[in-house]
Order: structure tokens, then sequence, then C-alpha cells
């Protein structure tokens, strides 16, 4: 039921044209259109901006939903176990491109080698094994890296110029999602750079958030949540867990300080599913993925939410201050 809520907010959100999607679909005949299937890792609220995007760019584009093509949007709402099933349905209904972001591209790509699949969002594509190289994605698989991993040290940096005494650094991260625990390596081995003790908060599901809180042991000095769907769907309830313990916290995107995280630092969500509509267009016009190069992000933001800096009774410096893309009273 709550699917349903979250869909008609996330619907009314679009405005008047994408309220009426699920009846300009039904309107036409199988078939007649191309079709795109949105496969989304978490929430509709979490994506409403992102998706927003999306729309808009491939409206630019000339895709109009109900008249040049039809979507169909789902959501795992967090639930790894759900990204096979929604994939599977989209096989069935033999959708002419499969747009995704992170875990969920290995579902999808695990459920068909022959429909297209766009991702906005992926974390070491060659890495994880979903594309042969950048320049050559080989398969039926392209889209945008975000280098979540490459940011780390960066990151730290950040959150050391408002956490002045920071020495103990707790990081929390799904280790059932590969580029979690990626990004894990990453983070640790940046901290040891900068002479930072690591507290690991292993997560995998929702349950664990609480019980990983509760067994912090010598109390850390910040916490490092990284890039997944667990994260991002239970981001209100991280945050104020971690408020609770007064820790500051730094995060990849901008939806978790407005979550009252402390601070974020990484690619720009919205502008790489704006790209990523760019990728669905060529597709539709006849490209083939195996020959679209992953390309990299070229926006990064840095937004700081001084109501929970002000709160942790933290001061921010106000040069941080000046090179943030938001800031969030």
């Amino acid at each position: 039921m709550a699917s349903h809520i979250e869909r008609r907010k996330f619907l009314a959100t679009l405005g008047g044209a994408a309220a009426a999607w699920p009846l300009a679909a039904r309107a036409q005949q199988p078939g007649k259109l191309p079709t795109i299937g949105y496969l989304g890792e978490a929430t509709p609220a979490a994506d409403r901006q992102r998706v927003a995007s999306l729309v808009q760019q491939l409206r630019e584009r000339g895709w109009i939903e109900g008249r040049t093509i039809t979507t169909h949007f789902r959501w795992a709402e967090g639930r790894t176990e759900q990204l096979a099933e929604i994939a599977a349905e989209f096989v069935r209904l033999k959708v002419d491109v499969i747009v995704t972001a992170g875990v969920a591209v290995i579902a999808a790509k695990q459920a068909t080698s022959v429909i297209p699949i766009v991702f906005a969002v992926a974390a070491d594509p060659v890495g994880i094994g979903l594309v042969a190289s950048l320049a050559r994605p080989g398969g039926n698989v392209t889209g945008l890296s975000t280098l979540a991993a490459d940011l780390a040290g960066k990151r730290l940096e950040l959150l050391r110029e408002v956490v002045p005494g920071l020495g103990r650094l707790a990081i929390m991260g799904d280790v059932g999602y590969p580029a979690s625990v990626l990004e894990m390596g990453e983070v640790q081995a940046a901290a040891r750079t900068l002479g930072l003790k690591v507290v690991p908060l292993e997560i995998r599901r929702a349950e664990d958030i609480a019980p990983a809180f509760d067994a912090l042991k010598g109390r850390p000095d910040a916490l490092y949540v990284c890039t997944d769907a667990l994260t991002d769907t239970n981001r209100i309830r991280i945050n104020t867990l971690a408020q609770g313990a007064r820790l500051p916290t730094m995060h990849g995107f901008r939806e978790q300080v407005e979550a009252g995280g402390l601070m974020s630092y990484g690619a720009n969500f919205p502008d790489l599913f704006r790209r990523a509509a760019e990728y669905v267009d060529k597709i539709l016009r006849g490209a083939k993925p195996a020959d679209i190069p992953v390309e990299q992000p070229t926006k990064f933001d840095l937004t700081v939410n001084l109501t929970t800096a002000k709160a942790l009774g933290l001061t921010v410096p106000p040069t941080l201050l000046a090179r943030a893309d938001e800031v969030i009273e």
C-alpha cells in the first residue's frame, strides 16, 4: 500500500502530464510505442529529482509519455531480492531499454543479455564486470560511472575541515553490495593515509542499522556512510541515530544531507540521470550499447546542512561554506 501512495505523490511532483502516464500508456496498443523500463533501487521519494531530470531530458529529445514512448516505473524499495523480479518482468514485457542505477544494473544484466541497459550511476563498471572497458563496453550495457571509490580521500579531507579533532572514523555500508565493499576499502585506505583509526559498521539489511550503532565501541568522531540502496532507503533512520550518537556524517549525495546528514560530496545525480536520457535517445534511434562509451561525471556537488552542524555544536569554516554548492539551513 505504501508504495502506491509513494507513487501517487511521486507522479504528482512531476506535474499533470506525468499523472496521466498510466492512462496514456494503457490507451496505446501493445508494442506500438518504444518502451522504457525504469528499475529503481530505492523508493520513488529518493528518486524524485533524478527521474524528473531523466523525463525532462527525454521530453526535450521528443520522447513524450503516451505519445512517442511508454514507460514502466518500478522500485525495489531497498530490497535487493526484488530487483531480479522486476528485471524479469521487464524481459517479459519486452521493453526496448532498461534504465537503472547501482546494484540494480547487475540484476538487469543477469536477466537479459539482449535488451539494452543504460545505467545512470555505477561505481567501477569495469571492476564489477558490467562492461569490458569504458571506451568499448562490448555488450548490452552502457552508461555513466560515478568514481564513488575515487572520492573517498576528498570526502575525508572535507570532513576533517569540519571535525578538527578527527581521529576515529566509523564507516557504514552494505557488505552485500559490491560497490559498497569497494568503497569501504577505499575509505579505509584513505583513512590510513590520514592516520585515522577505522571502525567498520557492516550492514546487510535495514534491521542491522540500529544494532550497528548500539555496538559502537570507543566512541568514533564521525561516521562515513557509503552510497548504496540500503543506506539511501534508510537515510532518515541512519541520520536520526547518528545525531542521537552526536556523530557528524559524510555522505555521497545531497538527498542524504536533506534527510539530516551533515555533509555530502559527490557526483550530481540529477545531472547523471539527465545524461542517461541522452544514452536512451541514441539507443532508441538505433545505436548499440556496445559502441557507446561509458562516461564519467563532470559535475560534483558539496552540500552542507548547517542545522545539523549547529545541533552537533560544530562550526563550519567560512572557507568551506564558500565552496559549497548548496547550504541547507
